[in-house]
């Protein structure tokens, strides 16, 4: 995809050595691929959550400073959920869990609009609109006959 996340954003959330080690081919290399598969699958389910309310398209094309630092936390999370899982989810850290579930809620809750991402690029009214689960329609009115 667009790389909304920069291989340094991964030092907040885990140990390089520990992120080399999951991610490592061979004894001395890994294939770099594996990370932006992981990172690619967090970005699509989190874009499935938050897609009916904001403008996914902006808010993963950001870079930088621009990008909004707690959907950046949570593709963070989800993708080392994702990198753990590829490697042996047998072993995985109850911390990885709970971080990915937790990732989950917030976007499920989101999705709910029972929590809102202030910063956020949201969609116009019309489109959020034509995205409700409510939609209210009504006959046309017809003309009066005299």
């Amino acid at each position: 995809m667009d790389n909304f996340i920069q291989t340094t954003d991964y030092d907040a959330t885990i140990h390089r050595e520990i992120l080399d080690a999951l991610l490592r081919k061979s004894s001395d290399s890994y294939d770099p691929q594996i990370i932006e598969i992981c990172e690619d699958r967090a970005v699509s389910e989190m874009r499935s959550y938050l897609n009916k309310q904001y403008d996914c398209d902006a808010i993963f094309s950001a870079q930088g400073t621009d990008r909004h630092p707690l959907i950046l936390m949570f593709a963070i999370d989800i993708t080392v959920y994702h990198i753990f899982c590829q490697h042996n989810p047998y072993k995985m850290s109850q911390i990885r869990k709970d971080r990915y579930d937790r990732a989950i809620e917030w976007l499920k809750g989101v999705m709910r609009g029972n929590v809102t991402i202030d910063g956020a690029p949201t969609l116009d009214d019309e489109t959020q609109g034509e995205n409700s689960p409510w939609q209210t329609l009504s006959d046309k009115v017809r003309p009066v006959m005299l």
